[in-house]
């Protein structure tokens, strides 16, 4: 008879019973009362009132009996934690039994046990256990580590378990290497600074050893743990993806998955001229295809990452557009995302295919599918400027069909297409123009308006057409209300004589008949403009509009690249980072791509590159002037500086390009570069009139040196980092760090020679960039290099540069030339070289600028285990000019109000809330507001540099 029996009882007065039977001298008596015990606990019922009778039970041999009593104390321990203790004793025992499935089913029921006041008598059953003989039982005790330190992470660290943790990452049995891993991940999540997993080469290379033997979840965690490391260069990149390609073939989607992040990953670091990155792109759509033909669910997750992975190397499934045509049978959600995918593979090679198909997938009977299809031939219009005749004709097709939500849809398309091409495609408003009528949903009757308003003067009955929707302007949605608006006014601009009845009606209908206050704002300034200037209202609202881009919907370069990191998670389904959807700070690591070695890419090293080549196929991380903060960079948002240039004399660069015209396609047609006769140093910042402390307040006024410009002392100097290493640039090794002293910024330079021959005649150059940053000097390298010869340099560097917003915002991208070439590198500078040293604003002046700045600009950040407190924070951080302005205590936690001004008078203001934790560390929580919100998470970033090194 089978185990439900138990599950169907009913009686009353059965505790009685039950605890008569578990104390019954008969073995198979107590086994049948355990099981009724489980099974009454299973259903909901409180049995906790068994809980001694049940703990006797625990002295026994049989496995199965003592697996039930386990599971018992597991559920009722943390009620009970008193009864608990008595159960201490058995497990002690049971880690010692010579049968090792009941030691690592104590140990494993041990860390299952949440009770703080047995946790310590556990510690020494556990640290035999992760030295046992057995790899079952060490594998359980290694995964019991993470979950005492969840419980108690400081009786933990006292013990040496996690250093006992660490050693287990050597051992010879792969699945215990894999839980020792999964263990130090998982606790690492919690505690990000801990750097747990000080992974490097040698024990990567056990990691891999490893990989081969584990179970599939083993794997799994070692895929991870891989994905958090940095390769030194791009040959131990290589190495390790070697490794790693054949889990593509594995059974797991999820190990599948887990490789396919590793590879993404690493192949930031491969050039793309060599023959192995072409393998690899070849051997990652094989799994990728695979992985659709599994069930559903799993097909939907696997196009989500499919999804990421082909924004970030499109490439990689360019041949295989067939597998993401949809089937009928699929269900809508896959539907959808193969849709998507489809029209990102989307290129003059296929679009007659996925024209076709797109057509046919508009006569579906899915309404919302069929609305995404004809949206897809719009897309597919704007994307692939050769197709886009034979869309605008597909498009016209379906029309025809005269299926509303098809029409409207179609129309809603086609608006967009004119954007894209302006005066190209007119022919066909006739056709749009005789389903007027058949449109109800308020986008498609806006771009309709729109259609009329732009071309007004090629549709002969423009006029009437507004007025048959302006007689139900009132019930129209504020979208249509706004069209119909602009629409008219434009009408009105090119017809004047025939319309004036027709915009002041719909201007009276805008502006005193409406309780919009969009809609009466804009009908207000039309008004005003046209009754004040008509030919400048002609110039605003018939002005020449910006073609829409081909991609609306990609995701943020930035963002992208962080999923990418999360490929086969949660984050990478929902394309959100973990922080969107993780409630609270734990277990958030913000997670990038490493950083591209000089060469790693034939689009980042010119020395690979035409020296004429244009900017943008040279340095990937420069963006289009289009996107530009522009303005934004150059807001003066503090008090206006003012004083006399420096009294330097301007440095003479020479008649000549020192470069040699390499650098002419790096840096643009810009008069400022190499080659022009000097530099202008920046103006010296003047000393604000008043921003230290409020008057009156004795002599901490007179030594407040803090408020003006004087203070010497330096801000925090990141160690020298290399830049440029010796074999990308032919023997030259560049090294070098940022540093700001006495309010001049300088770039720290050290130039080893690794060739066999002199070098000379250096010169350097950078890019524009979101600051200005440029050389103030040329670069001195006095005497010849010599072969393994060393010099250290200091280049001064001004803010007086041509601005171009870089991403990231602190990118760098320079160019170094001597005797033998030109060589290219990127690096990040650190924000806080920026700080002014006249940073300190008026208190009243905080409060107002902090009032006035809206919400929306407020980022909120944690700081966690700093090791100073209130004084040495403030005292730190003020070194690197930022200034606390008001100190005071609330409920126990100090709160420093700050603030901090960069070089291109964008003032940033910080409300720093330090949370005493344990003696030694401290969690902060850092509020700041900015105009420029852009530059938060940098400002962020410089706080962390400074508060923990």
């Amino acid at each position: 008879m089978t185990d439900s029996k138990y599950f169907t009882t009913t009686k009353k007065g059965e505790i009685f019973e039950l605890k008569a039977e578990l104390n019954s001298d008969k073995k198979e008596k107590k086994k049948e009362a355990v099981k009724k015990v489980i099974a009454s606990m299973t259903v909901g019922k409180d049995v906790s009132a068994l809980f001694p009778d049940v703990v006797n039970c625990m002295q026994t041999d049989n496995l199965e009996l003592k697996k039930l009593v386990y599971l018992y104390l597991m559920n009722y321990a943390k009620s009970q934690p008193d009864m608990a203790i008595m159960a201490v004793n058995t497990f002690v025992k049971d880690c010692e039994d010579p049968n090792p499935l009941i030691r690592a089913l104590a140990v494993r029921t041990m860390g299952c046990i949440r009770v703080d006041k047995i946790t310590e008598y556990l510690c020494e059953p556990l640290r035999k256990c992760l030295k046992d003989e057995d790899p079952y039982v060490r594998k359980t005790a290694a995964v019991c580590v993470a979950k005492l330190h969840d419980i108690n992470a400081q009786l933990v660290e006292d013990q040496g378990f996690l250093d006992t943790l660490k050693d287990l990452i050597s051992d010879s049995n792969p699945m215990v290497v894999a839980n020792a891993v999964a263990a130090l991940s998982e606790i690492a999540e919690s505690h990000p600074s801990s750097n747990l997993l000080d992974l490097n080469p040698q024990s990567i290379n056990k990691l891999l050893t490893a990989l081969n033997e584990c179970t599939e979840w083993g794997q799994i965690f070692i895929l991870d743990c891989l994905a958090n490391y940095t390769p030194k260069d791009d040959r131990e990149a290589q190495s390790i993806c070697e490794r790693v390609t054949p889990r593509l073939s594995h059974a797991n989607s999820a190990v599948v998955l887990s490789a396919v992040k590793v590879l993404m990953k690493f192949m930031e670091m491969l050039s793309k001229d060599l023959d192995y990155y072409g393998t690899l792109l070849k051997k990652l759509a094989p799994p990728l295809v695979t992985l659709l033909s599994a069930e559903p669910e799993l097909q939907y997750v696997a196009l989500r990452n499919i999804n990421l992975i082909v924004q970030k190397r499109p490439e990689v499934l360019k041949h295989e557009m067939k597998v993401f045509f949809v089937k009928y049978n699929d269900p809508i959600y896959v539907k959808l995302e193969k849709l998507d995918i489809m029209i990102r593979l989307a290129s003059q090679a296929n679009i007659a295919q996925v024209l076709a198909e797109l057509k046919e997938y508009a006569t579906e009977v899915d309404v919302d599918f069929v609305r995404k299809a004809v949206r897809a031939i719009g897309r597919c219009a704007i994307k692939v400027e050769q197709s886009a005749e034979r869309c605008v004709s597909t498009l016209l097709d379906l029309i025809q069909t005269k299926v509303n939500y098809v029409v409207q849809e179609a129309i809603v398309v086609i608006k967009d297409i004119f954007r894209k091409y302006p005066n190209k495609y007119e022919s066909v408003i006739a056709t749009l123009c005789e389903n007027l009528d058949s449109l109800d949903e308020p986008e498609a009757r806006a771009a309709m308006i729109w259609i009329v308003g732009e071309y007004a003067e090629r549709i002969d009955n423009a006029d009437e057409l507004l007025e048959s929707f302006l007689e139900g302007f009132h019930d129209e949605s504020t979208q249509v209300q706004l069209q119909l608006l602009t629409a008219i006014v434009k009408l009105f601009l090119k017809k004047p004589t025939e319309t004036q009845e027709l915009v002041q009606q719909v201007l009276s209908l805008a502006t005193q008949d409406s309780d919009n206050p969009d809609l009466r704002d804009r009908g207000y300034i039309y008004w005003r403009l046209l009754s004040t200037d008509p030919v400048a209202a002609k110039e605003v609202v018939l002005a020449e509009k910006p073609l829409i881009s081909e991609e609306t919907d990609l995701i943020e370069p930035t963002l992208l690249d962080e999923l990418i990191c999360y490929i086969g998670t949660l984050a990478s389904v929902y394309h959100k980072p973990p922080s969107a959807f993780v409630e609270g700070g734990r277990g958030v690591v913000h997670k990038s791509l490493p950083p591209r070695t000089a060469s790693s890419e034939s689009t980042e090293s010119p020395e690979t590159a035409p020296a004429g080549a244009p900017p943008g196929e040279q340095l990937d991380t420069v963006p289009t002037q289009g996107d530009l903060l522009g303005d934004l960079l150059n807001l003066d948002l503090g008090p206006p500086v003012s004083g006399p240039p420096l009294a330097t004399s301007a440095v003479q660069m020479g008649a000549v390009d020192l470069l040699g015209g390499g650098l002419d396609s790096l840096m643009g047609d810009e008069p400022e570069g190499i080659g022009a006769p000097s530099f202008v140093a920046p103006p010296a910042a003047a000393v604000p009139a008043n921003l230290g402390a409020p008057m009156g307040s004795g002599l901490s006024d007179l030594f407040d040196l803090t408020s003006g410009v004087g203070t010497l002392s330096g801000s925090y100097v990141a160690p020298k980092a290399v830049w440029l290493p010796a074999m990308k640039a032919k023997g030259l090794e560049i090294s070098g760090t940022f540093t700001r002293q006495a309010g001049s910024i300088s770039m720290d330079l050290q130039l080893t020679n690794k060739a066999l021959q002199v070098m000379t005649d250096f010169a350097i150059q950078f890019n524009r960039n979101s600051f200005g940053l440029a050389p103030a000097a040329p670069l001195q390298v006095h005497a010849p290099l010599s072969p393994t010869q060393t010099v250290e340099i200091s280049l001064p560097l001004s803010t007086a540069g041509s601005v171009m917003k870089t991403e990231p915002l602190n990118s760098l991208q320079v160019a170094v030339k001597n005797n033998i070439d030109v060589f290219y590198f990127s690096t990040l500078y650190p924000l806080h070289i920026l700080f002014v040293e006249d940073g300190k604003m008026d208190r009243q002046v905080f409060l107002a600028t902090w009032k006035d700045i809206p919400n929306e600009n407020e980022a909120q950040f944690q700081i966690r285990d700093c090791p100073l407190n209130a004084e040495a924070v403030s005292s730190r951080l003020q070194s690197s000019s930022i200034f606390t302005v008001a100190r005071r205590n609330v409920e126990g936690q100090d709160m420093l109000y700050q603030s901090l001004k960069l070089t291109n008078g964008i003032w940033v203001l910080a409300e720093l809330r330090i949370q005493p934790g344990n003696p030694s560390f401290t969690d902060l929580e850092l509020s700041l507001k900015c105009r420029a919100p852009e530059v938060s998470q940098h400002v962020y970033q410089a706080y962390e540099t400074i508060l923990k090194n």
